[in-house]
C-alpha cells in the first residue's frame, strides 16, 4: 500500500503529466490554426453498381485540401459510442484532417443488402477514391476503426485503391481465417451475441412493417436479456431466438455455417494478396482480445513484405482499454486514455497518420522501434525491434504426476518424466468447464480478462500442473505451446488449456489458452476415428507477456470444454451445430519418456 504523502505525490504528478498532455494538444491546435470544424451528415456516395452509402464528414472549416481519415461500419455511424469511441473526429479535424464514418453497404442509412465481409473489397476500393475526390480532400487517404471495421480496412488494402495509404487496423481478424472458428471449433458466445445484438436489429427493421418491427425488438430484447440460457440450446443451427423471426432465417443459416467467410475467402487470391502488404499499417492488440492471434499473423504477414508496419498491444479486452480488465487492475498508464502517460489512442492514430499523409515538412519522423507491450506482473510498457521477439529463449516444462490415476494436479517443470502414470477424468458435455475469462466476445463484454480460476479448479474435469514457487523473475512473453499427448474413447473430442500466474495466496490468474478438436488436429478434418489411440495434440496458447514473480508459481490447466466460449464437443463424431446428442468420454493424459506432455514457453 502507498502511504498517504506517496499517494499524494502520485496523484499530483498523473495531474501534471495530464495537463502536459492538455497544453501540447492545445499547442498543436493553435499552431494548425484550425479553431472551427464543419459537420455534413447523411453524405452519399455513388458505387459502380449504383448503390449509395452515407456518410458524416468532419472537417476543418479553415480552406483547404486536406488528408482524409475513413472507417467504414455496420453499427450505426450516428451511434456515439461506434462513431466517437475509437477516435475523436473533432480533435482529428482540428489537427488538419477530414474525418469520414460511413455505414456499409445494407446497414443503417447505406443502401443494399448486407453481405458481411464478402461486400466489403469492392465497396472498400469506391469508397477510398470517392473520399479522395472530395472537393476539399488532398487525396490522400487513411483508414482506421477496430473489430468489423478494422476488417473493412485489410479488404479495400487487397483492392489496393491508388488513394490508400495507410491503415490502423484494430483488434481484427486475418481476411484468410473464418472470424468466429478456432481450430475446428465455433466461437460459440461470440457468434450468437454477435449475431442478436450486432446484426439483428437494423437487418429486420429493414425487413418488416414498422409495428412487426416493433414487436421483434421486444422479443429480441427479451432474448438478449438471457442470452447465457440461449448459449446452452442445441442443435444451434435451430436457436429459437433467431429462428422464430422468418425474415431472419437466411442470413443465419448462412451466417452459422461460415458461408460468408467462405465465399470471402473463396475470392481472395493468396498469391497477389503477398504482393499487396506493401502499405504502412498500425496494428493494436489486447492481450485478452478475442482476435488477438490473427491480429499478430496481419502483422507478421505483412511485416515480411513492408517494414513500414508498427504494433502495440495492450492489457485490453475487446474494444475495451481501460485501466482495469476482469478482476485485475493494471495502473493508470495501461488504459487506452494514457498510454505510458504520453498518448491517448487520438494521438497514437494522428501521429501516425502524419508520418504517411501530411507533406514532407509536415512529417514527423519516427525513430521508435516498431514494436511496444505492456508486460503485466511488472505492469510496464516496453518497446522491442520485432515480434515474436527474437531474443526469447523457448523451454520446455514437463507434465508429472505423484504416480497416483486419476490424479486431479501435478507438477511442471524440466525435468523429463519417467515411468509415470497417466492422468484420467471424464468429459460430459452435458456439464462443461464454463468459461472464466480470457479472450471473450461475450454480450456487454462480460466475462473478459483475467479471473480467478480456483473455482474452475477444483472441478473432477480439470487437470493442473503446476510449478514450484519461483525464486527469481520469469518473464513470459510470447506464444506459448502445450504439447499433450492423450487418447480418448470417443470418436471425437476436444482439449484445452490454460496459461496461468498463480499468486502467493492462491489466488490463479488465466494468462493465455488454447483449444483443438481432436479431428482437426492437423489442421483440417481427419475424417478416421479415434480408436483410442494415444495421439500427440499442439495446443497454441494465444501470446502473453508476464513477469512471474518471486513466490508465483506457473501453471498449466488441462481440460476438454471451455462453454460457451467455444460450442461443446458432444463426444459423438458430430457437432452441436447440427445436432443434439451427447455422450461421456473418458480422457486420458500420458507423461512418460515416450509420450512427454509438454508446455514451451517463451522466456525472455
Amino acid at each position: 500500500m502507498l502511504t498517504e504523502s506517496a499517494q499524494t505525490l502520485f496523484v499530483s504528478t498523473l495531474l501534471i503529466k495530464r495537463m502536459e498532455n492538455f497544453i501540447l494538444f492545445e499547442r498543436k491546435v493553435n499552431m494548425s490554426d484550425i479553431n472551427q470544424v464543419i459537420v455534413d451528415r447523411e453524405v452519399p456516395c455513388k458505387l459502380r453498381d449504383g448503390v449509395i452509402l452515407y456518410a458524416n464528414i468532419y472537417r476543418p472549416q479553415t480552406n483547404g485540401d486536406y488528408p482524409v481519415l475513413l472507417t467504414r461500419l455496420p453499427y450505426n455511424k450516428n451511434l456515439p459510442s461506434f462513431s466517437h469511441r475509437w477516435i475523436d473526429p473533432i480533435r482529428a479535424a482540428m489537427e488538419g484532417y477530414i474525418v469520414i464514418i460511413q455505414d456499409v453497404r445494407g446497414r443503417f442509412a447505406s443502401e443494399g443488402e448486407f453481405e458481411p465481409f464478402v461486400q466489403e473489397v469492392k465497396d472498400g476500393y469506391d469508397t477510398v477514391e470517392w473520399a479522395a475526390s472530395l472537393p476539399y480532400s488532398n487525396g490522400k487517404v487513411g483508414m482506421f476503426g477496430l473489430s468489423y471495421y478494422a476488417f473493412t480496412q485489410l479488404y479495400a488494402m487487397v483492392e489496393q485503391p491508388p488513394a490508400l495509404k495507410a491503415i490502423f487496423p484494430a483488434m481484427t481478424g486475418n481476411i484468410f481465417k473464418d472470424a468466429f472458428e478456432e481450430n475446428g471449433t465455433l466461437s460459440l458466445a461470440a457468434a450468437e451475441t454477435w449475431m442478436l445484438d450486432s446484426l439483428v436489429p437494423d437487418y429486420l427493421r429493414r425487413k418488416l412493417s414498422p409495428e412487426d418491427f416493433a414487436k421483434a425488438m421486444e422479443e429480441i430484447a427479451n432474448d438478449l436479456n438471457q442470452i447465457e440460457k440461449w448459449h446452452t440450446f442445441t442443435p444451434i443451427k435451430e436457436l429459437p431466438a433467431v429462428m422464430k423471426h422468418p425474415a431472419l432465417q437466411d442470413i443465419y443459416q448462412k451466417y452459422i455455417h461460415q458461408e460468408y467467410n467462405k465465399k470471402a475467402i473463396e475470392h481472395r487470391d493468396v498469391k497477389r494478396y503477398s504482393d499487396l502488404m506493401d502499405i504502412p499499417a498500425y496494428h493494436l492488440a489486447g492481450w485478452y482480445d478475442n482476435f488477438l492471434n490473427q491480429t499478430l499473423l496481419n502483422y507478421e504477414q505483412m511485416q515480411a513484405y513492408s517494414q513500414n508496419q508498427k504494433l502495440i498491444i495492450g492489457p485490453w479486452g475487446h474494444g475495451m482499454t481501460g485501466t482495469d480488465l476482469g478482476e485485475r487492475s493494471f495502473g493508470v498508464n495501461s488504459s487506452g486514455d494514457s498510454i505510458d502517460g504520453k498518448d491517448d489512442l487520438t494521438s497514437l492514430h494522428i501521429n501516425w497518420f502524419n508520418q504517411w499523409m501530411k507533406e514532407e515538412n509536415e512529417v514527423r519522423i519516427d525513430d521508435e522501434d516498431p514494436v511496444k507491450i505492456f508486460v503485466m506482473g511488472i505492469n510496464q510498457w516496453r518497446s522491442e525491434k520485432s515480434w515474436p521477439l527474437q531474443r526469447a529463449t523457448y523451454i520446455t516444462f514437463y507434465f508429472h504426476s505423484d504416480g497416483q490415476a486419476n490424479l486431479k494436479s501435478g507438477s511442471l517443470n524440466t525435468t523429463l518424466p519417467g515411468d509415470e502414470q497417466k492422468d484420467q477424468f471424464i468429459h460430459d458435455p452435458m456439464s462443461p468447464v464454463p468459461t472464466n475469462g480470457g479472450g471473450t466476445l461475450f454480450y456487454n463484454g462480460r466475462n473478459a480478462g483475467p479471473r480467478d480460476q480456483r473455482k474452475i479448479e477444483e472441478r473432477e474435469d480439470v487437470v493442473v500442473y503446476t510449478s514450484e514457487e519461483l525464486e527469481q523473475e520469469v518473464e513470459v512473453t510470447g506464444s506459448a505451446k502445450v504439447i499433450l499427448w492423450a487418447s480418448t474413447d470417443a470418436p471425437d473430442t476436444d482439449f484445452t488449456a490454460k496459461l496461468i500466474d498463480v499468486f502467493p495466496d492462491g489466488t490463479a490468474y488465466n494468462l493465455a489458452d488454447g483449444i483443438i478438436r481432436a479431428t482437426y488436429r492437423s489442421g483440417k478434418r481427419e475424417q478416421e476415428s479415434l480408436n483410442g489411440e494415444i495421439i500427440r495434440y499442439e495446443i497454441d496458447l494465444c501470446a502473453t507477456s508476464n513477469v512471474f514473480l518471486p513466490g508465483h508459481s506457473i501453471r498449466i490447466e488441462i481440460a476438454s470444454s471451455d462453454f460457451p466460449r467455444y460450442d461443446v464437443n458432444p463426444n459423438t463424431g458430430k457437432t452441436t451445430l447440427e445436432s443434439e446428442e451427447m455422450r461421456k468420454a473418458t480422457q486420458s493424459l500420458f507423461h512418460q519418456k515416450e509420450y512427454p506432455s509438454h508446455v514451451i514457453l517463451p522466456i525472455v
